[in-house]
């Protein structure tokens, strides 16, 4: 299959380009090799999220290095959310957002807003962003083909969704045609209800049941602190059962709960590690993948 790829610079790439000269980019190139070799041919999970999808200068850096990724060889599975699309919508149409628990209470009514933010808009949109830079990108929900099932959490959250199987055949049949899949976290029952899941839990479903080789998460930290209070204190690499202390020692709080609970359950399902990405970090994908200096939190068998 040929390619014909448009890469979008920022302003500060451009400059950054103009000054590394051909001998350094040589350098970097040859230094790349043996992370290329590693990877090529390789699954890699992202769940896409945070800052990452908001701020529009990251977005054009996460999906120049999802081309990138793609080009040498790597498999992307790329998984998300949208939560601030979801408030916002309902906001428009003058539909409170309620939460419990860090759950979003999803109504009859507010599941209808659900889907058009996620496999409408948000899908979408990353869909044309890979399109744009010459990728085949196809956006899928975890409806479609029945790639997830769920049942209902609580009767009091609504279509709040928990995960109950993950059939992976759509995403491999996408995989083999070379398509990158975009897939927004939906799910359905045998009754026809559609349901509204957390986008790290399915994110870590979907590695686990394609025996993905990577679990990535980008997250708008630096990765897992010790002390919440002091970047110096990022954990740069755990075990599974190192991690799960760290739940008992509440030091993992809030948003990092569902991300690490759910690298866990990947990793107990035979994924061979998960990371916790600062998706803030410019590059922060090619930089884990592709060189020494790595960044997050790796947790690992």
């Amino acid at each position: 299959m040929v390619m014909s790829i448009s890469i979008v610079l920022t302003d500060h790439e451009k400059e950054q380009a103009v000054s590394i000269t051909n001998e350094e980019r040589a350098k970097v190139l040859t230094e790349a090799i043996p992370h290329i070799q590693n990877y090529y041919g390789k699954i890699v999970v992202i769940k896409y999220g945070g800052n990452a999808m908001i701020n529009e200068e990251l977005k054009q850096q996460v999906m120049g290095d999802i081309v990138l990724l793609t080009l040498i060889g790597v498999q992307v599975v790329l998984v998300h959310g949208g939560g601030t699309e979801i408030t916002d919508l309902l906001a428009q149409v003058g539909k409170d957002t309620k939460f419990v628990n860090g759950l979003r209470v999803t109504d009859k009514e507010t599941i209808k807003y659900v889907q058009m933010a996620l496999a409408g808009k948000v899908n979408l949109e990353l869909v044309n962003l890979l399109q744009v830079r010459g990728l085949n990108a196809i956006g899928v929900s975890g409806i479609d083909s029945g790639l997830i099932k769920a049942k209902q959490v609580d009767p009091k959250l609504g279509y709040v969704g928990k995960i109950t199987q993950v059939d992976p055949q759509v995403i491999f049949n996408l995989l083999d045609e070379k398509y990158v899949p975009i897939i927004s976290s939906l799910a359905g029952d045998n009754k026809g209800n559609i349901y509204n899941i957390n986008a790290d839990v399915a994110a870590s479903s979907i590695a686990a049941a394609i025996e993905a080789d990577n679990l990535i998460f980008l997250t708008d930290t630096v990765g897992i602190l010790r002390d919440q209070s002091d970047p110096s204190s990022l954990i740069q690499e755990i075990t599974a059962e190192e991690a799960k202390e760290l739940f008992k020692e509440n030091i993992v709080t809030d948003g990092m709960i569902p991300k690490l609970q759910g690298a866990l359950d990947a990793i107990k399902m035979g994924v061979p590690q998960a990371i916790m990405l600062d998706g803030r970090k410019p590059h922060s994908l090619l930089l884990e993948l592709l060189t020494d200096e790595g960044s997050g939190t790796m947790i690992t068998q």
